[in-house]
């Protein structure tokens, strides 16, 4: 038995030779994050934690209820009616409002889509409004969407 375990000096000798630079949850956290992914990744942290209201009845609701902590609407939705509704019960309430381009875009990252055998998204449905109740757990991105609020 006592020959199959590797002594102190080979260990060492083994860990000198392990490369940790290409270590990928290094590079993870020195990689500078923007908003957009900040954004992304609260998304889709709060959908897996359940904390996501998508869509306008849902949002209208979260939002008259007091629950949002954050609002994200989508410029690219056509019905006036729609944008006024949602900005004016997030002034009231005074809860944050982030708006984002495209309506596809949003509909991807709260997960209105199919994913195929790559990963890759596919049937994506547009959203216009998205409403975060719940932010599911502490994180870089989160801190990183707060800061950008707070502007």
């Amino acid at each position: 038995l006592l020959s199959i375990m590797a002594d102190d000096s080979d260990v060492a000798s083994m860990a000198d030779k392990m490369d940790t630079s290409g270590d990928p949850a290094t590079a993870l956290v020195e990689e500078p994050m923007n908003f957009k992914q900040a954004l992304q990744k609260v998304l889709k942290t709060s959908l897996y934690h359940d904390g996501l209201a998508r869509g306008l009845k849902e949002a209208v609701k979260a939002l008259d209820m007091r629950q949002a902590h954050l609002c994200i609407l989508a410029s690219s939705c056509e019905e006036p009616a729609y944008s006024k509704l949602i900005a004016a019960l997030c002034a009231e309430h005074r809860t944050p409002l982030v708006k984002v381009e495209q309506s596809k875009e949003l509909g991807e990252w709260a997960g209105l889509c199919k994913l195929d055998s790559e990963g890759q998204p596919r049937k994506v449905v547009a959203c216009s409004c998205v409403v975060i109740k719940s932010w599911g757990e502490e994180s870089a991105a989160r801190r990183i969407v707060l800061e950008e609020i707070k502007k």
